[in-house]
């Protein structure tokens, strides 16, 4: 990817603005938490990955010029206006966790010298979620036959992270180990996540792309145009269940029933071994706008209700195999994963 989804540059966090693409590429610039938190609440950075490297920032940005007792009180700050905007992804949690431990192992420092640790720490997650993304990218691809056609949903590439890509990092090693691939990229409603950044991910690293509408997915999937279904997570509880954006669980029914492995690309910080199964991730609802409105435009009648989950939760038993840094996990997850995580 030409374009950094995230970056740290001269003490301020840079991010390009996904809520603009594909028609304009702008980066926006941030130096305090509260623009890293608003920026995340608005979809201006989206993707868990993303998220969990984007709140570490946002921590970094919050504690400059703090120490001791007073940076434990404006961590504390911080970390609540972070984990207020959005639930549902545990890699902001994860991170905040992370960035707090390290915060409390070094009161002890001046300032100048906690914010320079604070920043190392940020980095050091920016730096390992592309390291985790490649390595994933390199188990999934041993799984895809060649020639091979995926089918996606929603973004879970190098806009979702801090580079690279876990369901389209599988797809980027596997065309790097030399196999023809091509991916269906759901357009995702009502946010568009495929057609707008998977597509335009996808295009701009020539790996061929066919934009189709949710509603299509049974029929690609009945005339047996894909080997595989991909996606990415945003929380996979201990029993293998799978939150995802909003369409991932009726794709994984139409997947099981027409015989298509279905595939999650989950790094090891989206897994959440506290939580025992999809009954307890908690999800986030958005504003009804998003789907009374399209492209600015009023589409539903005045005063209509609206329900705007933005994930749904896949059953573990619908799932084929989860596909980590570490390894490639198979049914019973409750086992597998747990296995994963302790050998990390």
């Amino acid at each position: 990817m030409a374009v950094k989804t995230i970056e740290w540059r001269s003490d301020s966090v840079r991010m390009i603005d996904q809520r603009l693409l594909p028609t304009r590429e702008v980066v926006r610039t941030y130096r305090d938490y509260k623009g890293v938190a608003d920026a995340i609440r608005t979809m201006v950075v989206r993707g868990a990955p993303a998220i969990g490297v984007a709140a570490a920032m946002g921590v970094a940005l919050g504690i400059k010029g703090f120490a001791g007792k007073r940076a434990e009180t404006r961590f504390n700050t911080v970390a609540k206006a972070l984990r207020a905007t959005r639930p549902t992804a545990v890699n902001l949690a994860w991170a905040l966790e992370r960035m707090e431990r390290v915060l409390k192992e070094n009161l002890s420092l001046d300032p100048a010298h906690l914010f320079r640790r604070m920043r190392e720490e940020a980095l050091a997650i920016y730096r390992e979620d592309i390291e985790a993304n490649r390595a994933l990218g390199r188990f999934g691809a041993e799984l895809l036959p060649d020639p091979c056609t995926v089918l996606t949903h929603c973004n879970a590439g190098a806009l979702a992270t801090a580079g690279y890509g876990t369901a389209l990092g599988i797809v980027r090693a596997a065309r790097e180990s030399g196999r023809k691939v091509s991916v269906y990229a759901d357009e995702t409603r009502p946010f568009l996540q495929g057609s707008r950044l998977t597509a335009w991910e996808l295009r701009k690293d020539r790996i061929p792309v066919t934009v189709i509408a949710d509603n299509m997915a049974a029929t690609v999937l009945r005339g047996g145009r894909v080997n595989c279904v991909i996606v990415g997570t945003d929380r996979t509880a201990a029993n293998g269940d799978v939150a995802n954006k909003i369409g991932t669980y009726p794709l994984a029914v139409m997947a099981h029933r027409h015989g298509v492995p279905f595939y999650v690309a989950a790094p090891l910080s989206s897994i959440d071994l506290e939580c025992p199964s999809g009954e307890r991730i908690p999800i986030e609802e958005r504003s009804p706008r998003e789907i009374a409105e399209f492209a600015g435009k009023q589409v539903t009648p005045k005063g209509v209700n609206i329900f705007n989950p933005a994930f749904d939760v896949t059953p573990a038993e619908l799932v084929t195999a989860i596909i980590t840094e570490r390894g490639v996990a198979y049914p019973p997850y409750g086992e597998s994963l747990r296995a994963l995580k302790e050998r990390a």
